[in-house]
């Protein structure tokens, strides 16, 4: 079972900013946590991070939720550039509701030479229709929460021009 959640911004940057920074950043600079979702402090096995197929492994901080260490794994599932970003998110090592797999899309559509408009979605997968509602309240609410930060994170990054973790 699936449930789905997205939310559009403008981000007044390139469209080449507003497609590279989400994914080729400090990831440590966008996730920071919130809540129950603990920040992420660091990667690894990620050397060929943001090509399709690739793949890192995501550490969290310890939170009411996790332990601390190894969260999860992220994966690049589709690469269009500056169009399109498709990922994964698997292998919780933390009780998510019932969540086993998260999907993340991150689409850019150039405005003009310096406005973008990002369409940012999550699907979220889980078993079990007994957990639908903590599911769906789950994602609804908090997790849509949870990525308008996300967002506000990228564009700042974005704005600033900071370079990126990977090529």
């Amino acid at each position: 079972m699936q449930i789905q959640t997205k939310i559009s911004t403008i981000y007044e940057c390139s469209l080449e900013r507003s497609f590279k920074t989400p994914m080729l950043c400090d990831v440590t600079k966008v996730h920071t946590g919130y809540g129950l979702m603990p920040r992420i402090t660091h990667c690894t096995d990620d050397e060929h991070w943001g090509q399709p197929g690739s793949t890192k492994k995501a550490y969290a901080a310890k939170s009411l939720t996790q332990a601390g260490g190894y969260a999860s794994l992220d994966k690049v599932l589709e690469r269009i550039d500056n169009k399109y970003w498709k990922i994964e998110v698997s292998d919780f090592q933390a009780w998510m509701l019932g969540f086993y797999k998260f999907e993340g899309e991150w689409e850019t559509t150039a405005i003009n030479e310096n406005k973008t408009r990002i369409d940012y979605t999550y699907t979220m997968y889980f078993k079990g229709m007994l957990w639908y509602p903590f599911c769906w309240l789950f994602t609804k609410l908090f997790w849509r929460t949870y990525m308008r930060r996300v967002l506000e994170n990228v564009k700042q990054l974005a704005y600033s021009e900071e370079r990126y973790m990977y090529e």
